[in-house]
């Protein structure tokens, strides 16, 4: 079955960086488009990034662009977020998640259990 592992989640200070992973099993990585989102406390789902199947183009929210890296290492079947100069509007729980093609379309099939960051002094 379809797993997605969320990893790298903790406490980082205003201007500090976190690399979240996404492990992923039960599918053909490679051939799937894998996108980030988040959801800080008492707000809705926010997509955050998405990539290409083979990583050749990526996608950034406005509010991260910058700042963020999404990545993806189809050998090892992982899919990672860079986070720097993080600030506290970034807390939130994040998701990876598995798209339906080898586009990003914001259509997901399956999500990660989630892992959370929290950025503050």
């Amino acid at each position: 079955q379809v797993q997605l592992v969320e990893s790298g989640g903790g406490l980082a200070q205003p201007g500090g960086s976190l690399t979240l992973s996404c492990a992923a099993s039960g599918f053909t990585f490679s051939s799937y488009a894998m996108s980030w989102a988040r959801q800080a406390p008492g707000k809705g789902l926010e997509w955050v990034s998405s990539i290409y199947s083979d990583g050749s183009v990526t996608y950034y929210a406005d509010s991260v662009k910058g700042r963020f890296t999404i990545s993806r290492d189809n050998a090892k079947n992982t899919v990672y977020l860079q986070m720097n100069n993080l600030k506290p509007e970034d807390t939130a729980l994040y998701y990876c998640a598995k798209e339906r093609s080898d586009e990003p379309r914001l259509d997901y099939e399956y999500w990660g259990q989630g892992t959370q960051v929290t950025v503050s002094s």
